[in-house]
């Protein structure tokens, strides 16, 4: 079963990577803003029920925030990083530093490990174990972390 999710990813990769190339650079960007904005919201409800509010915890809504994750985690968004987006294009500025663009193998192995917690947060949210929960949306929130420590500029 994991083979086929792993052809699945490699190919909606592949796919995104076809359509995202003929996106402009400004559009790249836009793009891929959105999408950790979005991710980043679902995190914020998932932190909302596990950390700050555990008596609202709701299990289903844990869930769809992680399925969110995941499925943002796995989309294939490394193809909005092409070429031209490496700097701010057009009307959006980007928060990417340039080391980004010069390390492929440092980036490739904080996503890989993002993708691999974020998979294993939606799995656990499976459970409804809160605690458990708790402890694997840390592990998801670091690999996050890790990345923006390492290529994100300051505001």
């Amino acid at each position: 079963m994991k083979i086929k999710h792993v052809l699945f990813a490699l190919a909606a990769a592949g796919l995104a990577a076809g359509a995202c190339a003929q996106a402009k650079p400004e559009d790249q960007i836009k793009l891929r803003k959105a999408g950790y904005a979005f991710m980043s919201w679902n995190m914020g409800k998932i932190k909302q029920q596990v950390i700050d509010n555990p008596g609202s915890f709701n299990k289903d809504q844990v869930l769809a925030a992680a399925n969110v994750i995941a499925a943002t985690a796995n989309s294939g968004m490394g193809a909005l990083y092409g070429p031209g987006t490496d700097k701010d294009a057009g009307s959006q500025k980007t928060r990417v530093k340039p080391e980004f663009f010069q390390q492929p193998d440092e980036v490739k192995k904080l996503a890989v490990a993002f993708i691999k917690e974020a998979n294993e947060l939606q799995k656990v949210a499976m459970t409804g174990d809160a605690a458990a929960i708790k402890a694997q949306f840390g592990k998801t929130g670091e690999s996050c972390k890790a990345c923006h420590d390492k290529f994100r500029k300051d505001e």
